[in-house]
């Protein structure tokens, strides 16, 4: 029997932070004690991806990897790596609200120090344990973010043809040049990693489950497009073809032009969905409970020409339907999944997700539509 339960959603940056922005430090654990104190049972967080241009989670960097900001910088005065003047200028930013350009800049300025500190007084082995841990993304990922910084941020799509294509001696050539920097990003990744397992089994042990959230789509820059350009639906010269949104709507005359590239679902279909699998898996490394963001997407999405400047000209175009979620089941075993079904839904939507056996969501304020006896209603719900 499944016992009722109750959660609040919180996202890490927006808890109290004395460094600019919410992160895995005191208040982290302060809120676990007050879900306790309330009685509650899950802590509900968006994406811990590594933000990009524009801030949300839901465009990350990687679909693997962790955002640095969420780093407690006190454990780093603790083990030495950092020191109270370290921290000045991150005491200016505003404790109300999270001012991203100047995080950006002092935050990461203030990572570098501790990386650096890292290296004269650390131990290097517990890197490369970490990188062999997760071989399978990890340095590609560095070496993207390397590279990145090298080319002052812009998105890989934009950079040189021959590090768009990933010319072998190009490639060869900037992973030696830029090796102080790829194990910078590994630093980064191994801390963000070790602070939030902390975190989560203390969560765990005082009887709170965390549900995590899978963005649909990844960002077209990301390590994951720039790796694996054929799972998207780039040309040949790598640059998009179609992107992500949604059509005109109640909410939006124009529809909501997201910008992701979209999936080549024939190609991923082609290994049974292999990067998926190591994505869900990965996930569940992180969070008790994961949530699959827009779920109707996987049933029909809408489709954008790349060059369009909103979402109204589109397509709906079919997803891979209950065959991804067979293969994830197949592989990964029965996992507390919850599907985001929200949106405009069809016939064949609620069909997948009846057929998939997820929960999906209900949100009171859609309850009360005066034109129409509404299915988010309490006394609706199944």
């Amino acid at each position: 029997m499944i016992e009722r339960s109750s959660g609040i959603l919180m996202h890490i940056t927006s808890l109290p932070g004395k460094y600019g922005i919410g992160d895995f430090g005191k208040e982290a654990f302060n809120f676990i004690n007050f879900l306790k104190q309330a009685k509650q049972k899950y802590w509900q967080i968006l994406p811990l991806g590594v933000t990009g241009y524009g801030d949300s989670p839901y465009q990350c960097f990687s679909a693997f990897a962790g955002n640095p900001y969420f780093i407690d910088l006190d454990c780093f005065l603790e083990n030495g790596f950092l020191k109270l003047e370290d921290l000045e200028s991150l005491k200016t930013l505003s404790p109300d609200k999270v001012e991203y350009s100047k995080l950006y800049i002092e935050k990461y300025r203030v990572l570098r120090i501790a990386y650096n500190r890292f290296k004269q007084i650390g131990n290097l082995k517990e890197l490369e344990i970490y990188r062999n841990k997760n071989i399978g993304w990890i340095d590609n990922y560095a070496l993207y973010m390397a590279i990145k910084n090298n080319f002052n941020g812009i998105s890989w799509i934009d950079w040189p043809l021959k590090y768009r294509m990933k010319d072998k001696l190009t490639i060869k050539t900037a992973k030696i040049k830029l090796q102080d920097d790829i194990l910078y990003h590994i630093f980064l990744q191994y801390f963000f990693s070790k602070q939030w397992k902390r975190l989560k089994k203390y969560a765990n042990e005082n009887g709170i489950k965390i549900i995590g959230d899978i963005p649909i789509f990844v960002a077209t820059d990301s390590a994951d497009t720039w790796e694996n350009p054929k799972m998207f639906q780039f040309d040949k010269k790598n640059k998009p073809r179609r992107v992500a949104g949604c059509p005109p709507d109640a909410f939006s005359d124009d529809g909501q032009l997201w910008g992701n590239v979209l999936y080549n679902w024939k190609i991923l279909k082609k290994d049974n969905y292999n990067w998926w699998i190591k994505r869900v898996k990965s996930c569940f490394t992180l969070y008790d409970v994961v949530r699959i963001d827009h779920f109707r997407g996987f049933e029909s999405y809408w489709s954008i020409p790349f060059t369009n400047k909103t979402a109204r000209q589109g397509k709906w175009e079919k997803g891979p339907g209950i065959d991804l979620f067979n293969n994830i089941k197949r592989k990964l075993g029965n996992l507390d999944i919850i599907a985001e079904d929200l949106g405009f839904l069809t016939p064949k939507v609620h069909k997948l997700l009846k057929i998939s056996g997820y929960p999906g969501m209900k949100i009171l304020e859609f309850a009360f539509n005066s034109k129409e006896d509404s299915d988010y209603l309490p006394h609706k719900y199944e």
